[in-house]
């Protein structure tokens, strides 16, 4: 049996994500799901790397929450 350890996204210290979650923003689940799977899935991580414009309040689906600061 293998143990698989989650590691953060090598975005996480600078995604307002992180900045989101801290401030009871947005729910563990997006942190759990996306920031410390890798970045696994996430939209915010594919267009970063893409060099694409992405807002701040974009979730890791991509959904845009526009109860979010910018």
């Amino acid at each position: 049996m293998t143990t698989q350890k989650k590691q953060a996204c090598h975005w996480y210290s600078v995604c307002p994500m992180k900045r989101y979650f801290e401030a009871g923003l947005i729910d563990a689940k997006w942190i759990q799901n996306y920031c410390m799977q890798n970045g696994k899935n996430c939209v915010r991580k594919k267009m970063e790397e893409e060099g694409a414009f992405h807002p701040d309040n974009m979730l890791p689906n991509g959904e845009i929450r526009k109860d979010l600061p910018t």
